[in-house]
């Protein structure tokens, strides 16, 4: 079983945004900071975690299809629309996330607040901090 968290950050004045990813498999850790594309915190949310989901998928290959994924995410968007299948205004980002996730045998989406969810927390803020010492 692997355990990923994810997480996003965003400067609204900017635009610019950011995320981390923080998988663990076996007591192992591999952290990730990822620059993205989104202008906005909640397509952020979406973007990141289908990158993570995307890189493991593919890391894994063939084997994603016998394996489960406990999915840490502190954005409610996130977590409510995979839920319902549905999200008013990001349902191409829906769609695209679920199309990922139909890779592994199983995902489960855990909802957690941010405090639990800290080490992505930091890679995100990181990486929009050096993103937004690039631009300066």
């Amino acid at each position: 079983m692997f355990s990923l968290y994810t997480d996003a950050a965003t400067q609204p004045e900017s635009g610019l945004s950011a995320g981390g990813i923080l998988l663990i498999h076996d007591h192992q850790q591999t952290q990730e900071k990822v620059a993205l594309t989104a202008t906005n915190n909640h397509t952020a949310e979406f973007e990141i975690a289908t990158i993570a989901l995307t890189r493991l998928r593919d890391q894994l290959g063939a084997a994603a299809g016998e394996t489960t994924v406990l999915f840490h995410t502190d954005s409610q968007i996130v977590s409510q629309s995979l839920a319902k299948h549905y999200a008013k205004h990001y349902q191409a980002e829906v769609d695209r996330l679920l199309s990922v996730q139909s890779a592994f045998q199983l995902v489960l989406t855990e909802w957690v607040p941010e405090k639990q969810n800290q080490g992505a927390h930091t890679l995100a803020n990181q990486a929009l901090h050096a993103r937004e010492a690039d631009v300066k």
